[in-house]
């Protein structure tokens, strides 16, 4: 069927209150964005409804797929408008809706009706009895289960009619920026792009941060995280990607730390040049894509210490209570495993020492970082200086 007219269903926006066009408005943008290279398309909010209309010939699986990346949309119902109401078209209508949408006429089903203009001569309840007995009348071997149908056959009267039975999944969450901005460490690896990805649900919108390190990193790894980021802003919306030079600093943490203790200082500044980043581009929180355990630097002692580098903002880990493989299983599904899985080295790896401390003294780790007093301001300040921006989407 030549669906011109899509339905979209939100869940945790419905909860807003007052507050609920702010959210509708900003998914209704985002959604008008992702569509417009795709086609003529207007999306409406129209009284507890958003509408995605085509005004031009379009790729139905192309249109799907893009609206399968809006934070906010729970549903995808391609619809059926049936301008003329009057009762015996309106029937006929439906009937052959049920004919052209489904080969097969063996099924359960019932009619679910919701009447807005309440100058419709019949009410839901005398709708869903005469549209059941035309579709019987007309398909027998169907049978209505009003308990447990297998098909749902949706019908919502307003100044025009809309039949709809099937509802495509989308992703949920909240729409990208009503809850705020966040600086994500985004490395090459599984972890911190299902980071951004998961607090990008929650509506926050994100910018990254990465921390190269050549000759020891390559610009494969650098163009890796690039990519990451693009993928991800599929979701997320646009990416402002900062690229921090590391070496000089990552060296001076190796020339004078403890090896054991090498992963942590470096986390914590890191950290700290993430909080310095955020501060300068109103973000206000952290997110990294550690998961309690996965490794030396993921412990709760170890985490508990790298947090104490940051003071001005909050650090999230939305990924912090999943396993590797719920982790993967993520980064499936939004496509960005093939590419983390490329085996070009980020500098967190480069560097790591062979027996790294796993419950790491916060007093011990602060004796240690005052070797670099002297040493590292300069080299800090150089790196914060001369940061690469590059925009992904």
């Amino acid at each position: 069927m030549d669906y011109k007219v899509f339905l979209i269903k939100y869940a945790e926006i419905g909860t807003k209150g007052k507050n609920r066009y702010v959210f509708e408005e900003v998914m209704c943008k985002r959604m008008r964005s992702r569509l417009r290279p795709l086609g003529r398309f207007e999306v409406r909010r129209e009284y507890g409804r958003i509408f995605v209309e085509a005004f031009s010939d379009y790729d139905y699986d192309e249109v799907i797929n893009v609206l399968q990346t809006v934070f906010g949309v729970v549903g995808i119902c391609p619809v059926k408008v049936i301008e003329d109401t009057t009762f015996d078209n309106f029937a006929e209508e439906v009937v052959d809706y049920v004919d052209n949408e489904y080969t097969d006429k063996n099924f359960t089903f019932k009619v679910h009706a919701r009447r807005n203009d309440k100058t419709y001569p019949k009410n839901s309840m005398e709708i869903n009895c005469d549209i059941g007995a035309a579709i019987i009348e007309k398909f027998p071997d169907m049978k209505v289960d009003v308990h447990k149908p297998e098909v749902v056959i949706n019908i919502e009267v307003r100044n025009v009619a809309y039949v709809y039975s099937k509802i495509i999944p989308g992703p949920g969450g909240l729409p990208v920026g009503t809850n705020g901005k966040g600086m994500v460490l985004l490395s090459g690896g599984i972890d911190s792009p299902v980071a951004a990805y998961m607090i990008a649900k929650r509506g926050v919108e994100i910018e990254a941060v990465y921390f190269h390190a050549p000759p020891y990193t390559s610009e494969r790894a650098k163009q890796k995280v690039c990519d990451l980021a693009r993928l991800v802003s599929q979701y997320a919306g646009p990416i402002k990607l900062h690229i921090v030079n590391f070496t000089d600093v990552q060296l001076a943490i190796y020339d004078n730390c403890p090896h054991d203790e090498l992963t942590i200082i470096m986390k914590r500044v890191m950290y700290k040049m993430a909080q310095d980043l955020a501060l300068q581009n109103d973000c206000q929180c952290i997110i990294t894509g550690e998961s309690i355990g996965q490794v030396s630097s993921q412990t709760s002692q170890s985490l508990c210490v790298i947090d104490r580098a940051c003071d001005k903002v909050p650090v999230f880990r939305p990924c912090i209570g999943l396993d590797k493989q719920e982790i993967i299983d993520i980064s499936q599904k939004i496509d960005t495993y093939e590419t983390s899985i490329l085996p070009y080295e980020d500098c967190c790896t480069t560097f790591v020492a062979k027996h790294p401390v796993t419950r790491p003294k916060l007093e011990n780790i602060e004796k240690s970082e005052k070797a670099l007093e002297g040493k590292i301001e300069e080299l800090y300040e150089t790196a914060m200086n001369t940061i690469e921006v590059v925009y992904c989407k």
